[in-house]
């Protein structure tokens, strides 16, 4: 039943994707999260195989905005079923909602996260022990609940991320592989309890678990807060309607790092793909585009996209101009020696978005778009720009070797991927229509 034995295909931008034996038909998928950037793009992406995937539960909190659902074709949206459900209930309680609602599973993909609020003025991510409490319990009450409920899939995958390798704590060594140790030493982290727990419980229960790790995921949806290149779009929007230019607020060396991406629905090509093999059982993946952007080209893409008639003014040479954050060095780090990583900014987007006549260019913005901008976020400036920041710092790569060796084979160029979501951006009133009809890609 391996894909390999299959020609791969293209679907759009996303190319060289698996085949699957015709045969495997009639199944029903459970996706967590649904609402969110991975949860939702996973969910559009088993919904292009109707005979496979005849029945998807998403399961949430909330139901995803009319907004949202109007992105998938009308045909498909009647075989998603949506169950409200709050994974920090009681077991019990979560069970008997799976068990009313009828929910069946073959297969599970948990995308079900929490971002609790940092302390005024600490950086995201700096809640680590918080993370970990609120973040361990969505998934231990869910497979506590599973298990209540009779459910056992035959494979559950769980979606962590880059921070499994420590790129939030310092220097690492690079690229990362799947195969680099749990660094709980240095700092709490919750992907290592919630693999641990999915661990024992496919153990307990007969079954196999894969789980992906991206890096910086790239989609659109309506919360879009850790979509860190949202905010990059917007300040290029508000500073094309001043007249002004656009600055790059780190420097040279970060200005022509090769930094990757992990598009969302690229990822969930390889999250099908990873538990519909039996060879990839109880195997973590990385997942990243493996099409390199630099900071110097994609900003060229943002003057053309949001027509900045300004252009570009590129990074500072006057090292004295620059803010420094110093990061931890030596047995501090992941690798283990070292001196620290040290990430220079002229300004941060946090700080632009709060200035008046930003707010008010992009109040311009709405006026101009005949209720088609319908979102404003200036109104949360730090819970919608923070993110922004971040992107700014250089992420190690992350190696496809392991995926690569199984067979995977997906590709996305990352700047069609961007242009592809900020236009969908556009469709969901989050981001001005785009002034060009297509990127161009690296090529």
């Amino acid at each position: 039943m391996g894909s390999e034995r299959f020609p791969v295909h293209h679907n759009g931008i996303y190319r060289n994707l698996p085949t699957f034996d015709p045969r495997i038909t009639g199944l029903t998928a459970v996706v967590t999260g649904a609402n969110g950037i991975s949860g939702f793009h996973t969910l559009r992406v088993l919904l292009e195989s109707p005979e496979r995937w005849p029945t998807i539960y998403a399961l949430s909190r909330r139901p995803p905005p009319t907004e949202m659902l109007a992105l998938i074709p009308e045909s498909q949206r009647s075989r998603v079923q949506h169950v409200a459900v709050d994974f920090l209930d009681d077991p019990s309680k979560i069970a008997q909602t799976l068990k009313s609602s009828n929910v069946k599973a073959d297969y599970i993909f948990f995308y079900s996260y929490l971002q609790p609020t940092p302390s005024p003025g600490a950086p995201v991510w700096s809640n680590a022990e918080e993370l970990v409490k609120v973040n361990s319990s969505l998934l231990d009450n869910f497979l506590q609940a599973i298990t209540l409920a009779n459910i056992t899939p035959r494979r559950f995958l769980l979606q962590t991320g880059a921070k499994h390798y420590g790129v939030q704590i310092g220097r690492l060594r690079t690229p990362a592989i799947e195969s680099d140790p749990y660094l709980s030493h240095l700092e709490p982290n919750f992907y290592y309890p919630q693999e641990n727990s999915l661990f024992e419980y496919c153990k307990t229960n007969n079954t196999s678990w894969n789980v992906i790790r991206p890096a910086w995921v790239l989609g659109a949806v309506t919360n879009a807060q850790m979509n860190a290149l949202l905010p990059v779009a917007i300040y290029s929007a508000v500073q094309a309607q001043k007249g002004e230019p656009i600055f790059f607020p780190s420097d040279w060396e970060t200005w022509q790092y090769e930094g990757y991406h992990s598009t969302a629905s690229l990822t969930g090509y390889l999250s099908e793909w990873a538990v519909l093999e039996e060879k990839t059982k109880n195997q973590a993946f990385n997942a990243q585009d493996t099409a390199p952007v630099t900071w110097d080209r994609f900003y060229e893409e943002l003057t053309r996209w949001f027509g900045v008639e300004k252009g570009i003014v590129p990074p500072e040479e006057d090292i004295t101009k620059f803010e420094e954050s110093i990061g931890k060095a030596g047995v501090d780090t992941p690798i283990g020696y070292g001196p620290p990583l040290v990430h220079r900014t002229t300004f941060k987007l946090v700080d632009w978005a709060s200035k008046p006549e930003n707010k008010a260019a992009w109040l311009e913005l709405q006026k101009k778009s005949d209720g088609q901008l319908t979102d404003n976020p200036f109104d949360d400036v730090e819970a919608n720009f923070a993110f922004g920041d971040q992107a700014f710092r250089k992420v190690p790569s992350m190696c496809m070797n392991k995926a690569r060796q199984l067979g995977w084979t997906g590709f996305v160029n990352t700047i069609e991927s961007l242009f592809e979501i900020y236009s969908e951006l556009g469709d969901l009133g989050m981001l001005p229509r785009l002034k060009v009809d297509k990127a161009k890609p690296l090529i």
